[in-house]
């Protein structure tokens, strides 16, 4: 292959991501990776686990300021980029986890995963269900990991994520009704999450080849027969007035009330803003309060089974 058809772009997802025909992947948007530490400010430690060297998989785990016999619930945080771009420990991540983690008071875990287009989906899915089935097997408090074993509550466990993520993470939820033991998923937290609801989608074309698009339950939730044993009492939906996916948050909305969750599901809009503003510009007065939204709906919910209702909010 001559240089002029190397460099032949295949395809190109604008602005995360081209591909070369010699299979070469350009990032359009740089990651700095920045190291686990104590944060000055709140007091939450992290650290890297590696749990699957087999793949790679890993996870940064955050614990903020806590009592030696004090138990937490559980946050398993499942981050956005196209499937294709981000990882938990890049500048932006870190920072949002140790405000999430020291705003909700949680032990939060934080997924890397394989990315697109390199590893096709499902890699992702299967490598962040890998972080769940790992953090599972604390729940007898004999795991390998100690802040695990001493600080999570395994009956208070959420699943949150962010645009790319928050599809991963309803998955993870779906996916949770045949297993792993140990884990009671109370809550979803789906911010400004990316679905496909009435027409296809050429990303996911190109990096699930296998998807049945439209008629894939795992990216259109109309197409879950599942969707009405969703395995958690509560869901929170966060879109913003100015981002391109908003309508696909609130159909995700539409279809879990029409589906007949019995469940409590939230929808909260930012005006103003954009997609993921508050990872970008995280000092934002809304972004801060959208941090404050998701603690506040870890915090509040229990575990109980509720009577079906929804909310809207803007804020």
């Amino acid at each position: 292959m001559d240089s002029d058809a190397a460099d032949e772009v295949v395809f190109e997802f604008q602005p995360v991501f081209r591909v070369f025909r010699s299979g070469r992947v350009e990032r359009l948007i740089p990651g700095d990776r920045v190291p686990p530490s104590t944060d000055q400010r709140t007091g939450v430690q992290s650290k890297d686990i590696l749990i699957d060297p087999q793949t790679g998989v890993s996870v940064r785990i955050y614990l903020p300021p806590v009592p030696d016999s004090t138990k937490l619930p559980l946050l398993i945080y499942i981050h956005g980029g196209a499937f294709a771009i981000g990882s938990a420990d890049s500048a932006i991540y870190h920072r949002h986890l140790i405000s999430l983690a020291a705003e909700a008071n949680a032990v939060a875990l934080s997924v890397n995963y394989r990315l697109a287009p390199e590893h096709p989906l499902p890699a992702a899915y299967d490598d962040a269900w890998t972080s769940v089935e790992w953090a599972a097997s604390h729940a007898n408090r004999d795991g390998a990991e100690i802040w695990l074993n001493n600080h999570a509550d395994f009956d208070r466990v959420f699943l949150v994520g962010d645009s790319a993520g928050a599809n991963i993470s309803y998955n993870l939820v779906g996916r949770a009704g045949n297993g792993p033991a140990g884990l009671n998923i109370v809550g979803l937290g789906l911010i400004h999450p990316f679905f496909m609801i009435d027409k296809p989608d050429k990303l996911i074309e190109y990096i699930f080849p296998t998807s049945a698009g439209l008629e894939d339950p795992r990216m259109n939730p109309r197409a879950n027969p599942e969707l009405r044993s969703l395995r958690c009492t509560q869901v929170v939906i966060l879109v913003a007035e100015n981002d391109w996916l908003k309508d696909r948050g609130r159909g995700f909305h539409a279809a879990l009330r029409e589906s007949g969750w019995k469940g409590s599901v939230e929808i909260v809009e930012t005006e103003g803003e954009g997609h993921v503003f508050h990872l970008f510009n995280p000092e934002n007065e809304k972004a801060a309060t959208l941090v404050k939204q998701v603690a506040s709906f870890i915090q509040s919910t229990s575990g109980s089974t509720l009577e079906s209702e929804t909310h809207a909010l803007k804020i």
